[in-house]
């Protein structure tokens, strides 16, 4: 059980950049859509690829090193799984 929760947590760590940076363009251009009444559903497409490709350019190696430390104490932890 101990295992699963880490995993869940290092995954929603992890995944916590992109998510709040797509959430917070969303949130802007839907109120930019709302104020200028354009109802184009691809607009917000295009923003929010380009502002996950760029936070993922830059909390990258944070994500990675985070992802390798998990791993290494998930197999460091073996023998004492296993008996």
């Amino acid at each position: 059980m101990e295992i699963g929760r880490q995993a869940i947590e290092v995954t929603l760590i992890i995944a916590a950049p992109t998510l709040l940076a797509a959430l917070v363009v969303g949130l802007i251009i839907s109120i930019f859509q709302a104020a200028t009444q354009i109802n184009e559903s691809t607009l917000q497409f295009i923003p929010k690829l380009v502002t996950m490709f760029v936070v993922i350019m830059l909390f990258g190696p944070w994500m990675l090193q985070y992802l390798i430390d998990y791993i290494q104490r998930l197999f460091g932890s073996i023998p004492q799984l296993i008996g």
